[in-house]
């Protein structure tokens, strides 16, 4: 048995995110703590029930996220 901990989680936007989203999900089933902090305009960030995700303003659109990639 463990006692989970808070973490808090900033990914980079794109494949950062997708190999970290494993592991924060297994550190939230482990009794963690877990809030992901990421822009309010993002490709994969979704909310889930396993952990908190807080996001900030960004000036970016979606659109433009886009055409710069």
């Amino acid at each position: 048995e463990s006692n989970g901990g808070k973490l808090l989680v900033v990914p980079m936007l794109g494949s950062h995110w997708l190999s970290m989203q494993e592991v924060v999900e297994k550190l939230s089933d482990r009794g963690h703590e877990v809030v992901v902090l990421a822009p309010e305009v993002s490709w994969q960030m979704k909310m889930t029930q396993g952990y908190k995700v807080v996001t900030y303003p960004v000036r970016q659109t979606l659109e433009e996220l886009d055409n710069t990639f």
